[in-house]
């Protein structure tokens, strides 16, 4: 990691936890066809000294604009790996919203055929703002 990639995590963020939706994502045929419960985390890095001071949404991104994001991902058309889910969520974030710096999304699946208990399993991955290339087409956002 570069400093200047550390310096960015050091910094201000917007943090969404525990967001819950249905979607269709996996290589097996039952979870094509009956869906599952998919459980994200996002944290998004960027400035927020001038939203804390102004007390002015315009001046930050609202959680609810990520939150949208992370729905229309997770219920839209179906990936077959968690980590093309969390792909699709960063490289839209950083797409649409210029001053975010960072992002960082975990996407679980709570629900997995395992033998043995567990909360979730799932990935995470942390994509900068210095290595995004909008221009890449990766998804239509």
């Amino acid at each position: 990691m570069s400093m200047e990639n550390l310096g960015v995590l050091r910094g201000d963020k917007l943090i969404l936890r525990g967001l819950l939706f249905h979607g269709f994502h996996g290589v097996k045929p039952e979870e094509r066809k009956l869906g599952q419960k998919f459980l994200i985390d996002v944290d998004a890095w960027m400035d927020l000294q001038a939203a804390g001071k102004s007390d002015v949404l315009s001046d930050t991104v609202s959680y609810t604009d990520i939150y949208r994001i992370v729905k229309e991902v997770v219920e839209g058309p179906p990936k077959n790996l968690l980590e093309a889910v969390a792909e699709h969520i960063t490289f839209t974030a950083l797409a649409k919203f210029p001053q975010i710096t960072a992002v960082r999304v975990k996407v679980g699946k709570p629900h997995v055929a395992v033998p043995g208990p567990l909360d979730y399993l799932g990935i995470e991955i942390l994509r900068y703002r210095s290595s995004f290339k909008p221009d890449s087409n990766l998804f239509n956002s």
